[in-house]
């Protein structure tokens, strides 16, 4: 009886990890599709006629040119031009609306656009947060060197990683990862642990 039992949870719990993963994100790209054409509603009802295509279709190729649009801007803030143009409009913003100052730098730290101080350009590190002589080590990312050696680091938290506890440490406290890359650090946080024998992996390995 308890080998049927423990079959069956196993299969059970099998199942779940192939299905739960596709359902999540069959459910956040629905969310996402939907926030999105709500957004463009009132364009996609206006080329609805003249395309004479499916509201589903017609989404599709807003949504399509969005993302050239997008395309495009990035390369245009590329180029000499851009950029100062960028920063008047972001100068403008920060001056007549509130809270944008605030969440263009949440933006810039987590997807970073290029800049250097993005959290994703940050360097993988494991941390002891309770003392150099502690055997307790952390994942975290260093977001900033302090003229004193000291760091400042980013401790995400599993299994959301946007989520975390930032902590200001000496050098003696911080072990460096450079061949870690911020991506991988992460999928460990995600995964709960999963996979982290590369932070303890030496480098030259």
């Amino acid at each position: 009886m308890d080998r049927i039992k423990s079959f069956i949870w196993l299969t059970l719990l099998g199942g779940l990890t192939v299905v739960l993963p596709i359902s999540i994100f069959l459910l956040v790209f629905t969310w996402f599709y939907d926030v999105i054409s709500a957004l463009i509603a009132p364009v996609t009802a206006a080329l609805r006629p003249h395309l004479g295509f499916s509201p589903t279709l017609v989404d599709a190729v807003v949504i399509g040119c969005l993302l050239v649009v997008f395309c495009l801007i990035g390369l245009l803030v590329k180029t000499r031009v851009g950029a100062w143009l960028l920063a008047q409009i972001e100068r403008l913003l920060k001056r007549i609306a509130p809270g944008y100052k605030t969440i263009s730098d949440l933006v810039g730290q987590f997807l970073g656009g290029g800049s250097s101080n993005s959290l994703l350009s940050g360097q993988v590190a494991l941390a002891k947060i309770y003392g150099p002589e502690s055997p307790v080590t952390v994942t975290v990312i260093v977001t900033a060197k302090h003229d004193n050696g000291d760091y400042s680091v980013f401790m995400p938290t599993a299994p959301i990683p946007t989520s975390g506890i930032v902590y200001h440490l000496p050098a003696s406290c911080v072990v460096l990862l450079p061949h870690v890359s911020v991506e991988a650090a992460m999928k460990t946080v995600i995964a709960c642990g999963a996979g982290s024998q590369l932070l303890t992996r030496p480098v030259d390995a």
